[in-house]
């Protein structure tokens, strides 16, 4: 693993650190520092010519902070004569603006991509990507991750399975999500048909599919204002769902959600840590964290061997 280096920015270093435990390396030493006027300045200081180096960097709040300071790292890698630079990147941020909403409007996620191929990027990783179809434009390779193994994993030793769960879909875009947790844990599914009014705004939910008597485990990608998902909690639980919970990879809780998820009827909320927990939310006692260090750590190892990355959620 000589030639294999994981270098991290300032957004996520504990996850940074769990990840290179776990592929075995020490993380790279890399100095950050601002100008007096807010400029990114970043220095490598250790060797990288025609190693292969990887880049974590979640871009969680705030966003743009984090890219930027992710650009930066990727020039200077790319400067300093690296073999391969891979931008792992667990929350691919700008996700969500994938395809044009509105005349004159950008695709924001194929900025993103452009971008980091421009600062020196041979390759993306990526974990559950909030839109599969942004594969289809990346100008370089890219590799998506899935949480949901894990997820299901931990949710069996700590849960059990069975058909007293039902996984629910909280619009129909996270269909495939939930089949392949349900099939894990060996239960339904059910569908919330969710009409939006706005960026933000719901209209009407309604449910397709049996909760009645049942747990039921909601299952998205993200966790943003948590205004979906606690009309979700409250269609279920008006549906018959005894129990309801909520399983999520990416734990941005931006503005009112750790208080709305806090006053809701979701009796635990389970994500990852590609995104570093706010303390609000580790004194709510209402979220539990599962670790998928251990999955990019041994992604970036197979991709450093040349073997499958794929062979990984088989």
């Amino acid at each position: 693993m000589e030639d294999l280096k994981i270098f991290s920015g300032n957004t996520n270093p504990e996850f940074a650190k769990k990840v290179a435990e776990h592929a075995g390396v020490e993380l790279g030493h890399c100095k950050f520092s601002r100008f007096a006027d807010g400029e990114v300045q970043v220095e490598i200081h250790e060797s990288v010519r025609g190693a292969n180096t990887f880049v974590l960097q979640s871009t969680c709040p705030p966003v743009n902070e984090s890219y930027m300071e992710l650009f930066m790292i990727l020039d200077a890698l790319r400067r300093a004569s690296a073999n391969e630079i891979s931008a792992v990147i667990p929350y691919y941020g700008y996700a969500r603006q994938d395809r044009k909403v509105a005349p004159r409007a950008p695709i924001s996620a194929k900025c993103i991509a452009d971008l980091l191929k421009t600062a020196g990027a041979n390759r993306l990783i990526s974990v559950d990507l909030h839109s599969a179809q942004i594969q289809g434009f990346v100008v370089f390779l890219m590799i998506r991750l899935f949480a949901i193994p894990t997820l299901a994993r931990h949710w069996r030793e700590k849960m059990g399975a069975g058909d007293e769960y039902v996984a629910v879909s909280p619009d129909a875009g996270g269909v495939e999500r939930v089949r392949a947790f349900a099939k894990r844990i060996g239960c339904s599914i059910a569908i919330i048909d969710k009409r939006r009014a706005g960026p933000g705004q719901i209209e009407s939910v309604n449910l397709v599919g049996d909760v009645r008597g049942k747990s039921a485990v909601i299952l998205d990608d993200m966790i943003d204002t948590a205004g979906t998902l606690t009309q979700a909690v409250d269609s279920l639980l008006k549906n018959g769902a005894k129990r309801v919970f909520a399983v999520a990879t990416h734990p941005v809780l931006s503005g009112p959600a750790i208080q709305r998820l806090s006053e809701s009827g979701v009796e635990k909320v389970w994500v990852t840590d590609t995104i570093p927990l706010r303390p609000e939310a580790v004194a709510s006692g209402k979220f539990e964290v599962v670790s998928v260090a251990p999955v990019v750590a041994e992604a970036i190892k197979r991709i450093n061997t040349h073997d499958s990355v794929s062979a990984l959620f088989d």
